[in-house]
């Protein structure tokens, strides 16, 4: 296989891992817009997942030493904030606005790859890195003021990008199906207090549909990441990840009935070039 076909492959699933998450936290909007608290959500999602998934998951007794390793257990964590940080973020933020402070998770990644990880970066990388995050800035078109909602969306941001590079970190060591799973698990244990805030029981036929979307969408997403983590460097997925706006985009149109304007139009196309451009440059690196 060549190294174009690749790098396509890896562009595409990055993407459709992506847009499974925005699916996710879409459908977490919907369930906080009709009152349900956004520890139920975010608990839930991990709960649910982690039952829908396991029994298709050969786990023996000796891969759960795996939850001893504290980079697994900092992962766990770290997605486990993000998810409760961006539903709490929705539940007051238009989604656009949430997704636009929340991909400081990029730049987040991006710098801890560099810093503390060892990988290569260059300066063409970094500029194409700033250009989608001015696309992002773009689409965004953000105020003076910020509200709490926003400070929540910086929060899952650097939640989120703190996940990827971890993710970058075990995913030579485990496999893919393990790491999500292990994700899974600890944040049904860590997110249990704010999700018992609100009785199941309580809730109706709609919000148990809505549960179940965000728990499977979320989790095929994340599971996804965890494949491209794998074949690639964080450094080049950072990037890559900035094409969720354009599913937030699409989301905001068809559920919210939100249409970007001109700017914002434009916003998206340097986001597009953005993640084209890096995958151009490792492709001429690797040549």
């Amino acid at each position: 296989m060549s190294v174009q076909v690749n790098l396509f492959k890896l562009a595409l699933i990055t993407f459709v891992a992506v847009s499974l998450v925005v699916f996710g936290d879409t459908a977490g909007k919907l369930l906080t817009a009709q009152g349900v608290a956004p520890g139920l959500v975010a608990w839930s999602r991990f709960a649910l997942a982690t039952v829908l998934l396991f029994p298709f998951v050969r786990v023996r007794k000796t891969d759960l030493l795996m939850l001893r390793d504290w980079r697994v257990l900092l992962r766990g964590c770290f997605i486990s904030g993000g998810i409760f940080s961006i539903l709490t973020a929705l539940q007051t933020e238009p989604i656009a606005n949430v997704y636009g402070a929340f991909f400081v998770g990029p730049i987040v990644s991006y710098g801890i790859a560099y810093s503390f990880m060892g990988e290569a970066v260059s300066r063409s990388k970094t500029l194409l890195l700033l250009v989608g995050f001015v696309g992002v800035l773009m689409v965004v078109q953000p105020g003076f003021g910020m509200s709490s909602g926003i400070l929540f969306a910086l929060l899952a941001g650097c939640c989120y990008g703190s996940y990827l590079a971890t993710t970058r970190l075990v995913a030579g060591a485990f496999p893919a199906p393990l790491l999500l799973i292990s994700q899974l698990m600890i944040g049904s244990f860590v997110l249990l207090p704010v999700g018992i805030s609100e009785p199941l029981l309580t809730l109706n036929a709609t919000s148990y549909f809505l549960i179940g979307l965000s728990a499977i969408f979320s989790a095929a997403g994340n599971y996804l990441l965890v494949l491209a983590n794998r074949w690639a460097e964080a450094t080049l997925i950072a990037p890559l990840v900035y094409s969720q706006l354009i599913s937030a985009s699409v989301a905001g149109l068809v559920v919210f009935g939100d249409w970007p304007d001109k700017i914002a139009l434009l916003g998206l196309c340097l986001i597009i070039v953005s993640g084209c451009g890096t995958l151009i440059l490792n492709q001429r690196s690797a040549d």
